[in-house]
C-alpha cells in the first residue's frame, strides 16, 4: 500500500465528500448496489433466449386462462380465478371481484408472476443478486398494483363521485400538511395528542443514574412487596425507550410493576454529530454494564433479570457472553425480544448490506456525524412500502382520509440518530462478517461465545418482522448451551412486542429446550410448538417468576442514599 500523502488525503476527501451528497438523495442507499445487481439479471437473462420465450409464453397462457374464467363467468358459470388472493385489498370490496375490476387485477398477478418466474428462474446469477433484483420487482410491481393506482381502484370512483370531488380537496390539504411538517422537521399530523410525560411514558418512576449515554429509570414499586431480583430493560437505541411504557394500558414496564417487579429501563441519550466516535462497545460498556452496577449497587448486590429489546437484546446477548467468559454471575435470567444474534438470515434487510453499501453510508456518516432519522426511516419504509407508502397515498392524498395516530405510531414518529462509529461497526461486525456466531467477535481484546452464557434465556420472535425475522431469532437456539425458551407471537416488530393481556386477535406458541436437548430447526419447531389464544406477556411472567427467588422482599430504596437525580420519563427522551 502506497503511504498516504496530503494530496491523497484531499484526494479521498473529495471522493467521500461526492459520496456523502449522493448518499444523502438516496437515503443512503448504494446506486451501485442495486445497478450492479440489475446488469447481473439483465445480462444473463439477455443470454437465455430459451427462458424469455419460456417467460412470454407464460404469462400469454395466463392471459388466456383468464380470459376464460371470465368468458365463462359471463355465461353463468361457475369459474375460479386463475389467480386467487386472500387476505390482501381485494378481499374488501366486491367491485373487484367484478368486470372490469376483476381483469386489471388478475392481468396485474399474471404480469407480477412472469416477471417473478424471470427473475427466480435465470441461471449464473449471484443469490443477493437475485435477491435484490426479485425485492425490486416485488416493489415495482407492488407500486403498479390496480389498488394503489386511483384510476383503477373503484374506491376512488365512488368516493369521488359522492362527495364531488371533495375527497381530493381533503387530500392535497393532507398533502400540503404532511409536506410542510416535513420540512419543518415536525411530527406527522395526530402526534400532538401524545405527549412524553403527560399520556405516554407516565408509569411513575425516578431517575437514578446517568452518564453520557444513559439515564436509568427506576419504576416507583406498585405492590406491596415485590420479587427479589429486579428487572432491568435494554431497548433499542435506534428510537426512544417508551415503546414498552406508552400509555398505561399498553406498557410493559406497567405491568411488570403490577405484578410485583422491580423494574429499571435504559433511556438513551439521542446523539448529535459531536457523538461521531462513539462505538459499539461504548453501548455495551456504558450503557448495559453501567446500568447494571447501578441496579445491583440499590438492590443490595441480588441478581438480575435482564431484558433486551431490538439492538438492545443484540448488545444485551453481547454483555451477557462477556460476562460469563469474565465470571460474572449477576445475571439471573436473559430475555431477548426480536433481538438477533446469527445475522445469516436476517431478512430483506440484508439486501441493503455489503461492502458498496456500508461503505457508502461510512462516508455519509463521516460528514454528518450520524445517521440521521430520516435516513433510517426511508429504508425500513422500503421494506413495507405496500403498507407504509403506497396505500397511505392513496387513502390519505386520494380518498381524503387521514390515519388516526395510535400510541406506538406517535413513537415510531419520534425517532433518534446513530453515532457514525458505533453504526459502522454494528454493520461490518455483525451485519456483514457475522462475527458474533462466527467466533471472531472480541470484547476487549479476547473473543468471547454465546454457548458461553449459563443464566435460562427466554426468546420472543414475531411472526410478520421485517426487521428480525423471527427464523433468525430462533438461531440463537443453535450457537447456545443453556436452557431456552422459544415464544413465537402474532404481530410485527413492534405491535408483536406491545402485546398487553386483553388485545384482540393475540396468539402465541411457546416451548422450552434444556441446554443437552437436540436442535430443531424453526419450521419443524412451529409445528411442534403447542399454540396458545392471549398475550406472551402472561407466559413471560410466569416464566420470571419461575425462575425468581419465591420469598418476595420489601420493595428496595428508590436509587441511591444521595438521591434521585429527578422524575421519569428524564431529561434524554426529550433530546
Amino acid at each position: 500500500m502506497e503511504p498516504k500523502t496530503g494530496t491523497q488525503d484531499g484526494a479521498r476527501t473529495i471522493d467521500r465528500t461526492l459520496h456523502a451528497a449522493v448518499a444523502k438523495v438516496t437515503q443512503g442507499i448504494s446506486p451501485y448496489a442495486f445497478a450492479e445487481s440489475q446488469f447481473d439479471w439483465a445480462w444473463h437473462f439477455a443470454a437465455s433466449p430459451g427462458l424469455a420465450a419460456e417467460t412470454v409464453t407464460r404469462f400469454a397462457q395466463s392471459l388466456a386462462r383468464i380470459a376464460l374464467a371470465s368468458a365463462q363467468r359471463q355465461m353463468g358459470r361457475d369459474a375460479p380465478d386463475p389467480f386467487p388472493r386472500n387476505g390482501d385489498p381485494y378481499e374488501r370490496d366486491p367491485l373487484w371481484s367484478t368486470p372490469p375490476f376483476t381483469l386489471a387485477r388478475q392481468a396485474h398477478l399474471a404480469l407480477t408472476d412472469a416477471a417473478l418466474f424471470a427473475v427466480r428462474q435465470t441461471r449464473g446469477v449471484s443469490a443477493i443478486d437475485q435477491a435484490r433484483t426479485e425485492f425490486l420487482v416485488r416493489q415495482t410491481m407492488e407500486a403498479l398494483a390496480p389498488h394503489n393506482n386511483p384510476f383503477v381502484n373503484p374506491d376512488f370512483w365512488r368516493r369521488t363521485l359522492a362527495e364531488g370531488g371533495l375527497n381530493l380537496w381533503r387530500g392535497a390539504g393532507n398533502l400540503i400538511e404532511d409536506v410542510s411538517r416535513r420540512l419543518d422537521h415536525r411530527p406527522p399530523a395526530g402526534a400532538e395528542a401524545f405527549t412524553v410525560g403527560g399520556n405516554i411514558a407516565v408509569t411513575p418512576g425516578k431517575v437514578v443514574f446517568r452518564n453520557r449515554l444513559i439515564e436509568l429509570i427506576q419504576y416507583a414499586p406498585q405492590t406491596g412487596d415485590v420479587h427479589a431480583e429486579p428487572v432491568l430493560i435494554v431497548p433499542a437505541w435506534i428510537m426512544k425507550y417508551y415503546i414498552l411504557d406508552l400509555s398505561p394500558e399498553n406498557s410493559l414496564v406497567r405491568w411488570l410493576a403490577q405484578r410485583g417487579h422491580t423494574v429499571f429501563m435504559i433511556s438513551w441519550r439521542n446523539p448529535g454529530p459531536g457523538d461521531r466516535d462513539i462505538s459499539f462497545d461504548d453501548y455495551r460498556r456504558d450503557g448495559v454494564m453501567a446500568a447494571l452496577d447501578a441496579v445491583t449497587a440499590i438492590a443490595g448486590g441480588r441478581q438480575v433479570h435482564a431484558c433486551g429489546y431490538c439492538i438492545g437484546g443484540t448488545i444485551l446477548a453481547i454483555a451477557a457472553a462477556t460476562m460469563a467468559r469474565d465470571g460474572d454471575r449477576r445475571l439471573k435470567s436473559v430475555t431477548l425480544l426480536a433481538a438477533q444474534t446469527d445475522f445469516s438470515e436476517a431478512g430483506e434487510l440484508m439486501l441493503f448490506v455489503d461492502e458498496s453499501q456500508v461503505s457508502f453510508l461510512e462516508d455519509m456518516m463521516w460528514d454528518q456525524g450520524v445517521l440521521d432519522t430520516w435516513q433510517m426511516a426511508g429504508a425500513f419504509q422500503m421494506l413495507r412500502a405496500n403498507d407504509l407508502v403506497w396505500s397511505r397515498i392513496l387513502r390519505e392524498y386520494v380518498l381524503g382520509e387521514r390515519d388516526t395516530l395510535t400510541d406506538l405510531m406517535a413513537w415510531n414518529a419520534d425517532q433518534t440518530r446513530m453515532p457514525a462509529l458505533m453504526h459502522a461497526q454494528y454493520l461490518r461486525g455483525l451485519f456483514l462478517e457475522n462475527r458474533l456466531t462466527a467466533g471472531r467477535y472480541a470484547v476487549e481484546g479476547r473473543v468471547i461465545a454465546l454457548r458461553d452464557i449459563d443464566a435460562p434465556v427466554f426468546l420472543v420472535g414475531t411472526e410478520k418482522d421485517h426487521i428480525a425475522p423471527w427464523r433468525s431469532v430462533y438461531k440463537f437456539r443453535l450457537f447456545a448451551d443453556t436452557e431456552v425458551t422459544f415464544v413465537l407471537v402474532a404481530g410485527g416488530h413492534n405491535a408483536g412486542i406491545v402485546s398487553p393481556p386483553g388485545k384482540a386477535n393475540r396468539h402465541y406458541r411457546i416451548a422450552s429446550a434444556a441446554h443437552d436437548d437436540k436442535y430443531v430447526d424453526p419450521d419443524t419447531w412451529r409445528t411442534r410448538a403447542p399454540a396458545h389464544e392471549g398475550s406472551w406477556w402472561e407466559a413471560w411472567g410466569d416464566w420470571l417468576a419461575a425462575r425468581s427467588d419465591p420469598a418476595r422482599i420489601a420493595p428496595p430504596p428508590m436509587g441511591r442514599p444521595e438521591g434521585a437525580l429527578g422524575d421519569a420519563p428524564g431529561t434524554y427522551v426529550f433530546t
